[in-house]
């Protein structure tokens, strides 16, 4: 896949009348996922606070929309100490710092479910480019400054690229999820990001490892 050229123009596929709609379908289906998972979140917690592997709720900072930090939302699935170094590592599909509660939410992406909160709040919406930190971003901004281009959108808790790109845990794989997600910003609409929704709930339901 051929990486876009330096500078290019790259226009947003949504006018403002979708990213309206957008975000109003974020806020009522968030609070919704918030609601009717609830059960769900209250399981997870006591199962890691029984584990005794540090706080059950993981905060970090990302770069989004508008390039604004904020903390993104996980239930912790790695040992308190996996960046005892303080150089950040990225994540791996079989990592070896997963505690075994952490490796079955990573498995089924339940970790992922505190960013409804997320969502709730604006920082992030259901579909969009997953959110980066800071170290990252100034790293893949060196091998292509078209990153800036992603600040154009709110994070998502899915993508075409988090779908089809799996874990990005070399910098090629971070090329190719940029292009992915330039590509998204480019012909998203209302529909495009049905279609990914529901391919996302497909591929969990199916087990399918993404």
């Amino acid at each position: 896949m051929d990486q876009f050229s330096f500078g290019m123009e790259i226009c947003d596929g949504m006018n403002a009348e979708a990213r309206a709609i957008k975000r109003g379908c974020d806020v009522v289906f968030a609070l919704l996922g918030l609601i009717i998972l609830s059960p769900f979140f209250l399981v997870i917690y006591v199962l890691l606070k029984h584990e005794g592997q540090g706080p059950a709720i993981f905060r970090q900072e990302r770069i989004g929309y508008k390039r604004k930090a904020f903390y993104i939302l996980k239930f912790r699935t790695m040992k308190p100490d996996s960046e005892r170094d303080g150089q950040p590592r990225l994540a791996e599909r079989d990592d070896d710092r997963l505690t075994p509660v952490g490796k079955f939410l990573r498995e089924h992406h339940l970790d992922e479910l505190p960013q409804l909160w997320n969502v709730l709040r604006g920082d992030m919406s259901f579909v969009g480019p997953r959110p980066e930190r800071r170290y990252f971003i100034d790293l893949i901004r060196k091998e292509n400054p078209d990153y800036d281009y992603i600040f154009m959108m709110r994070p998502g808790l899915t993508s075409k690229a988090t779908l089809y790109n799996g874990y990005t845990d070399t910098m090629q794989k971070m090329l190719v999820r940029l292009q992915m997600d330039l590509e998204y910003l480019q012909e998203r609409s209302l529909w495009t990001d049905v279609k990914i929704v529901a391919t996302t709930v497909s591929f969990i339901l199916k087990g399918k490892k993404f």
